[in-house]
């Protein structure tokens, strides 16, 4: 593979942070999306807690909080996402219950069982689908709901280019039926699985990005990290547009039992 469109887990985690903190969403999604996803969980009170692990500056987080009940911890690793998911919180009213804080997702604040809800969308890959699905489910309560966005092929065989880009990117990428299947053998209710709309990629992710992309070349003129790193982010755009077909994110909730 090209040195050129290296995986963006190859770059520095604060040129990342820069450039994801100017986006609303980190990662392709919807608000639609996130209240389908919602709408399969009913467990949820205004005494439950809820954990968004990954959270990044708080999109899907602050629809969470405008459409369940509950009090929600935003986790992520990067300050800048949360002093932004922090700042939306307050510009929504939603401070006395919505709050985030900087940390691991492989180092969680939460006691064993503490857990109604950990939402997760298109974060766990960082941590891994698998080891997740296993990590997390002891800060759940025994009916308590796993909601989580993951990379996933569409079909069984795919073309080699994006095989091998996505081989290279998250090994862990799978199919629907055997991501459902990690998931039951964790100890997990399959509840439901969908895919995610096509504009949950192009109009609500990669068109904010072009933008993006220009103001963070003028900030780091010279820089030739940060221009593979938009190298990357391009070939990306690209590469969806070319496979999408082939693969995209999917939607799984599961149910601890």
């Amino acid at each position: 593979m090209n040195d050129e469109y290296k995986s963006i887990h190859k770059f520095d985690l604060e040129l990342i942070g820069q450039y994801f903190a100017s986006l609303k969403r980190q990662g392709p999604g919807s608000p639609e999306v996130t209240i389908k996803a919602l709408s399969f969980i009913d467990n949820l009170n205004d005494k439950s807690l809820v954990a968004d692990i990954g959270c990044g500056s708080g999109g899907q987080t602050m629809i969470l909080a405008q459409h369940a009940p509950g009090n929600i911890t935003g986790i992520d690793i990067f300050p800048a996402f949360i002093d932004l998911f922090n700042q939306n919180a307050e510009q929504l009213d939603l401070q006395d219950r919505v709050k985030g804080i900087v940390k691991s997702m492989d180092d969680l604040p939460f006691k064993d069982g503490q857990l109604d809800l950990i939402w997760s969308e298109g974060a766990i890959y960082n941590i891994g689908f698998e080891r997740g699905l296993n990590e997390w489910r002891k800060f759940l309560k025994t009916g308590g709901y796993l909601a989580v966005s993951e990379g996933t092929w569409f079909t069984e065989e795919r073309p080699a280019e994006i095989e091998a880009f996505w081989m290279d990117a998250y090994p862990e990428i799978d199919t629907v039926s055997n991501k459902v299947a990690q998931m039951q053998k964790s100890g997990y209710m399959p509840v439901a699985a969908f895919i995610l709309p096509e504009n949950c990629w192009t109009a609500n992710y990669f068109a904010p990005k072009v933008e993006a992309d220009e103001v963070f070349l003028k900030q780091n003129a010279g820089n030739k990290n940060a221009e593979e790193f938009i190298a990357n982010q391009r070939h990306e755009a690209q590469l969806y547009q070319k496979y999408k077909d082939y693969y995209g994110y999917a939607f799984y909730i599961g149910k601890k039992i």
